[in-house]
């Protein structure tokens, strides 16, 4: 099949018109598609071709809500390298920098790609365009490069607090990259981490007298309990030799501020008090590692002005430790004049009476929310009845005190730990077609964008990216990769691979989500909205619900099917009007007086405006 008659099946399969192919055309040209070349009437139900909303369109950065965003998540490694000279990290005779240097092999799944801040400065046109207004990039603090045969490209082995990695830059250009988001109104949020720092702590028993086992050979060390360290049963701490001083701030060098129990097992007190992956996991229930901890992260919007923090690996740390740090945070942050700053949680669990606790109790603002991830997967993926959603939306309740909601939730189909939703359905027992992926991909990122919650798009979903799976295998890069385990990837929706440049503007996922965050953007009740289940079922089908503002009496209803087949679902309103329709066959009629009938096409869905 040629390249042309490829995107022209799959642009009629996900809703795109036929007249979008010709603007699109078929040589792999990369130029941008005009906002007006758009299909128009799709957006709005209308023949009117207007332009699409961007962060252009909004109000000030400074001043927006966390609900009115869309966020896009990134690892800036593995995005695109404006700057070939910091590939390698730090300088050669950098010794102060020494363990933030190399580590960087394109053809190594597990290694640094070349991705910098320049390249996500050079990239922010391509975001803006596709409707982004914040930006979520990985750990960007310096490093340890190198443990074992993999690398810190991911952010997450931090050993400086105050500076860059080396691999993305510098501070000043750090500041740069946020000045020139905030010139394009965009927003930007840093990836920061409280539980843990990099490996430098070993253990006798397990890594030998040198310290130096780990490396070697991966040895873990088992976890011991409170019970067996009151009992004198203790694990003895090495720090080797010429690491004494390497982390900084300096209090972070002392052994006495750490658990050094041995390696989680993620389960019971472990999760809390155990090494992450054998990472040095530090004792945040001390008073002093508390104010450590709040004062390096004032230090860090002093410096660079950040929009707000997502926060790693929250549920493994204490409760009360949150209770401080984050009412602290935002205090320290207004009066930087960051008075809109936002901090969101990762508690990877799909339960929402665990997730609320921290929103609630912890007094963080936002979680991450697991559970939507949890119940898309179950109705798109598993072919479960949209009663699942219901069961999750019915849950909100939980999340409600004075200054947190279930609207604030930050929204995800898929990550860099778990995977992608693409994955999840190339694998799924069901062995779906492309064309039922690319539908079903769409629909959760419809519901993504129109449930309540803030949208999270996971970078490279909008070109179709696939993976093998969690952590390594779904962190492609979106520049030419070398990975043969990415490269070997069939995409969605595209003839491309990960071995081209995948910044394309016209692939048919690019375009959708411009769509959805136009929509998303236009309508204040699909960002504020209250939302109120209309109907579910036991069986994939109709899930219909309101976002309704009662305050201005804006009331929207958003229908999706998730069977395989046409589904009718009857409304009763004075008027129902069409916003949009995912699929040109969907149908909106007036049966009687007050009563509205709606039939919507297998996999896709349509909005109105109800009076």
């Amino acid at each position: 099949m040629t390249a042309k008659n490829t995107i022209k099946k799959l642009l009629t399969a996900i809703g795109l018109t036929v007249s979008t192919i010709a603007i699109i055309g078929c040589n792999g040209d990369k130029q941008a598609i005009s906002k007006a070349q758009l299909p128009a009437e799709k957006m709005t139900g209308t023949a009117n071709k207007q332009a699409l909303l961007t962060s252009a369109d909004m109000p000030h950065y400074s001043t927006r809500s966390i609900q009115d965003e869309v966020f896009y998540f990134v690892l800036p490694d593995r995005f695109y390298n404006g700057d070939e000279s910091n590939d390698l990290g730090a300088a050669a005779d950098d010794s102060k920098r020494a363990l933030s240097r190399g580590g960087f092999d394109k053809t190594h799944k597990g290694k640094y790609h070349g991705g910098d801040l320049a390249g996500l400065n050079e990239k922010l046109p391509y975001l803006q365009e596709m409707g982004i207004t914040a930006i979520w990039l990985t750990p960007v603090l310096r490093n340890q490069a190198v443990q074992a045969d993999t690398s810190g490209y991911h952010g997450y082995w931090i050993l400086d607090f105050s500076e860059i990695d080396p691999h993305l830059g510098s501070n000043d250009e750090l500041k740069d990259f946020i000045a020139q988001a905030h010139s394009k109104n965009i927003k930007v949020f840093f990836d920061i981490i409280t539980n843990h720092t990099a490996d430098v702590i070993k253990y006798s028993e397990c890594h030998g007298e040198d310290g130096l086992g780990w490396i070697v050979s991966g040895n873990s060390c088992p976890y011991k309990s409170l019970a067996q360290i009151a009992r004198g049963d203790s694990y003895n701490t090495i720090i080797p030799k010429g690491y004494e001083t390497i982390k900084f701030p300096l209090w972070l060098n002392e052994t006495k501020y750490y658990n050094n129990q041995g390696d989680s097992t993620w389960e019971g007190e472990s999760a809390i008090n155990g090494d992450f992956a054998g990472l040095d996991d530090i004792n945040t229930a001390l008073p002093i590692v508390t104010n450590g901890m709040i004062d390096i992260y004032k230090n860090i919007i002093d410096e660079f002005k950040p929009d707000g923090f997502r926060i790693d690996t929250v549920k493994h740390v204490n409760l009360d430790f949150w209770q401080q740090f984050s009412p602290a945070l935002l205090a320290h942050a207004k009066e930087q004049g960051i008075d809109n700053f936002f901090m969101f949680g990762e508690v990877y669990s799909a339960d929402p009476s665990f997730l609320s606790q921290f929103t609630t109790t912890g007094k963080l603002q936002s979680v991450l929310d697991f559970g939507f991830q949890s119940a898309v997967y179950q109705t798109l993926v598993e072919q479960k009845g949209t009663i699942e959603l219901d069961k999750l939306f019915a849950q909100d309740h939980v999340y409600q005190d004075s200054d947190s909601n279930a609207n604030l939730l930050l929204t995800f189909t898929g990550n860099h730990d778990m995977g992608r939703l693409a994955y999840q359905l190339r694998k799924s027992e069901f062995n779906y077609s492309e064309q039922e992926q690319i539908q079903r991909n769409l629909l959760a990122h419809a519901l993504m964008f129109f449930s309540r919650g803030v949208p999270v798009i996971y970078y490279g979903d909008e070109q179709g990216f696939v993976g093998d799976g969690g952590d390594q295998d779904t962190r492609q890069d979106m520049m030419p990769s070398l990975v043969a385990s990415y490269n070997d990837d069939d995409l969605l929706a595209s003839d491309r691979t990960t071995a081209d440049d995948n910044f394309d503007r016209q692939h048919p996922f690019y375009q959708k989500f411009s769509i959805f965050a136009d929509l998303y953007l236009k309508h204040p009740a699909l960002r504020y909205g209250a939302h109120t289940t209309v109907s579910a079922q036991e069986a994939p089908g109709i899930y219909a619900f309101t976002r309704t503002i009662t305050a201005d009496n804006n009331k929207v209803l958003v229908v999706v099917n998730t069977a395989t087949t046409a589904q009718t679902f009857n409304y009763s309103a004075d008027m129902v009007k069409r916003i949009y329709q995912d699929d040109e066959n969907a149908s909106l009629q007036q049966s009687d007086a007050g009563q509205f009938e709606i039939s919507i096409p297998a996999l896709s869905f349509a909005i109105y405006q109800i009076q």
